[in-house]
């Protein structure tokens, strides 16, 4: 295949993008409008967010389409929509224009997301889809799992960025499994550097604790981290503001500069 190479040097620092999707669980638990995702997309930020992350599902069973309306209108850092590969998602998507979309795997019976999209046997709608997105002036990312293939036919669909599913490297932290961490630490840095190499922007997500974040946010060739779950189980604790500045002292530390 040819693939684009990037020569130039590897972004120092390394952004936070909050996920918000669980304040709408909590909100939808007894339904109403409190408490307000988009309150905490503007807390959030203020706390030290590069960008504000939501997952519009197909059940709309945390954020729903008004709030995805919200966030564009109000909120003053990026906003990163993830989606299924769907044509209502797309036409939703290009009526909001947000800075990028995640195009990830949904399935009704899950709980979260699990596991990385399949890129590698995905159907032409797939390609399709990532076209209409870019055409509207998207950036397009894949939440892929870090293996050579997936990265491979990424760059070929034309993403612009993927976003490495961290949640077996996180799995395996809470196991004390320091062989089966390390080996999946090793297969992230070297996606992570082919994803370069292909002119891939690597970003990584799902499971990343207090614990578990210094280790992928010392990978330099991974510019952003979206958390999103762990953050908003702590901000009970601590609060929100507190937990977010916790992670950016965290991250930055492991990054060093």
């Amino acid at each position: 295949m040819t693939s684009k190479t990037h020569t130039a040097p590897l972004p120092a620092p390394l952004r936070l993008g909050v996920n918000i999707d669980h304040v709408a669980t909590v909100r939808n638990a007894r339904g109403g409008r409190h408490p307000d995702p988009v309150r905490a997309a503007l807390l959030a930020i203020s706390a030290g967010a590069d960008g504000i992350t939501a997952h519009l599902r197909e059940d709309r069973r945390h954020m729903r389409d008004d709030d995805i309306a919200r966030l564009k209108a109000e909120i003053t850092r990026p906003l990163n929509f993830e989606m299924a590969a769907t044509d209502e998602m797309v036409a939703i998507a290009v009526r909001t224009a947000p800075n990028a979309c995640c195009l990830v795997p949904e399935r009704r019976e899950e709980r979260t997301t699990e596991g990385g999209l399949n890129v590698t046997g995905a159907p032409r709608s797939l390609a399709d889809r990532v076209a209409a997105l870019k055409a509207a002036g998207i950036r397009v990312s894949l939440f892929v799992e870090p293996d050579v293939k997936v990265l491979e036919a990424s760059a070929k669909l034309g993403a612009d960025i993927v976003e490495f599913h961290t949640g077996r490297y996180c799995e395996l932290a809470l196991e004390n499994d320091a062989a089966g961490v390390a080996a999946e630490l090793s297969r992230i840095v070297t996606a992570a550097r082919l994803a370069h190499s292909l002119g891939l922007e690597a970003h990584a997500g799902h499971g990343l604790t207090f614990l578990t974040v210094p280790a992928i946010a010392k990978i330099p060739q991974i510019v952003e981290l979206n958390i999103g779950h762990f953050l908003m189980g702590e901000a009970l604790f601590s609060g929100l503001a507190a937990a977010i500045s916790t992670m950016r002292v965290l991250m930055t530390e492991a990054r060093g500069v």
